[in-house]
């Protein structure tokens, strides 16, 4: 299992981005959303957690087939999706991601918001990230796939009409006001012979550019969501969720799927020869200990907090 901690400063403060934040999440999905692909709402709904208290629960399914690598399409069912499950217990916040046909594979992601700069090294509580495990993201600086970017998404030419906020120049973290930041522990499991290590590493490097490219929108689009109250806000997401859950059942009604293979749930893929027992047609595949990871990005997580 790999362990890291993401720092991502924000020039809003932790109260705004309560806001923010859900409003980001559902334009951002209904954005991933299209073509049979995206991000459909299973559930949406308050929930209560000893510790926490009060909440809201949200479980989605995360249909992303075309954006696999070929050698992970050699051993996925061709209609495949991510469970995303997620506890808002804003400022505190739980999001685990699973897919019942690979028991070995998870995500769990811990995320705490505070109105500092980054500079907290026990934010959790319970023990330090080791520095060597820590990275700071900056929204301004630090690259994106180019397919993300947009002009208007660009924090260096951002310009707040509500809030005179921006644009941000570099070392803008050390003296920018307000700002907060959002700690992200991510702990990430893939527990498959041959391609353990290199997996883990591969989907850490692709949350990475999923989390800078949501909390830039999330700046990008304040005068969208400032001064929205929580009613107006959720109001919000429930007519973004129909409008997503619309979109993506009417493309897959409308397409003509190959039947599902069948699957166990408890299957463990280890070579081709196991997999030709199965009745599942493989493809020539370099030795992963010497394979390099592809270049395509997989969006295991379309919806970052």
């Amino acid at each position: 299992m790999l362990l890291k901690e993401y720092r991502i400063c924000m020039p809003l403060t932790v109260e705004e981005y309560k806001i923010g934040q859900l409003y980001m999440i559902s334009k951002h999905s209904n954005e991933q959303s299209g073509g049979g692909e995206g991000v459909e709402v299973v559930r949406n709904q308050p929930d209560t957690h000893p510790q926490h208290g009060l909440g809201q629960l949200t479980e989605k399914r995360i249909y992303l087939n075309s954006k696999l690598p070929s050698w992970v399409s050699v051993f996925v069912p061709r209609v495949f999706y991510v469970t995303e499950k997620a506890w808002n217990f804003y400022p505190y916040t739980i999001t685990e991601y699973s897919v019942s046909f690979l028991p070995k594979f998870s995500i769990r992601i811990e995320t705490r918001f505070e109105n500092n700069n980054g500079d907290n090294n026990n934010v959790f509580g319970d023990r330090p990230t080791p520095a060597e495990s820590v990275s700071h993201l900056d929204i301004l600086i630090d690259p994106i796939p180019d397919k993300h970017y947009k002009e208007t998404e660009d924090l260096s030419r951002w310009v707040s009409e509500k809030t005179s906020r921006g644009p941000l120049v570099e070392g803008w973290r050390k003296d920018s006001t307000p700002i907060m930041c959002s700690y992200k522990r991510v702990q990430c499991s893939f527990e498959v012979y041959g391609f353990q290590g290199k997996t883990e590493d591969f989907i850490h490097r692709n949350i990475q550019d999923i989390l800078l490219v949501g909390h830039r929108q999330a700046v990008a689009w304040t005068d969208e969501w400032h001064g929205m109250s929580l009613e107006d806000v959720r109001e919000y997401e429930r007519q973004i969720q129909e409008q997503t859950n619309s979109k993506l059942k009417s493309t897959q009604n409308n397409n003509t799927a190959a039947p599902r293979p069948a699957y166990s749930r408890s299957m463990s893929v280890t070579d081709e020869r196991s997999l030709k027992k199965m009745g599942v047609k493989t493809m020539a595949m370099s030795d992963p200990s010497t394979s390099t990871m592809p270049h395509s990005t997989v969006r295991l997580n379309s919806t970052p907090e």
